[in-house]
């Protein structure tokens, strides 16, 4: 290094935060469809996947956890109402959190998706 400073990256990011309604309840209940989706989604997307795990509630519903080499996403299921919770952080401009939660929503069959985006960090409007 010649002494000039060393960008790793840009402090920036879009936090989007879903509520999935008239989802399959089949495969809101279902660990390996439903890592395998948001797998999917979030690469489909431009995110670069580092692990997917999962765990299962009694008597019903998963959450889902991705790692992300750009942050995390989540999806928190209650298959008994057809509906889920989706997060998905995603640093830089890279990856798109928006097109990753419409990929996962059309993944699981939502029939409504409502969302919001916090953009972070620099690039978060004043």
């Amino acid at each position: 290094m010649t002494g000039e400073a060393r960008t790793v990256g840009a402090f920036t990011g879009r936090h989007v935060l879903a509520e999935l309604t008239g989802a399959d309840p089949a495969l809101l209940d279902d660990s390996l469809a439903l890592r395998e989706a948001m797998s999917a989604a979030l690469s489909a997307a431009g995110a670069t996947v580092c692990e997917v795990i999962s765990h299962r509630f009694e008597p019903q519903g998963l959450t889902v956890l991705a790692m992300l080499a750009e942050s995390h996403a989540s999806i928190h299921t209650y298959p008994e109402l057809g509906a889920a919770f989706v997060d998905v952080f995603t640093c830089g401009e890279r990856a798109d959190p928006e097109r990753a939660v419409e990929l996962l929503a059309k993944a699981v069959g939502a029939a409504s998706v409502r969302s919001s985006t916090v953009h972070r960090g620099n690039g978060r409007d004043s």
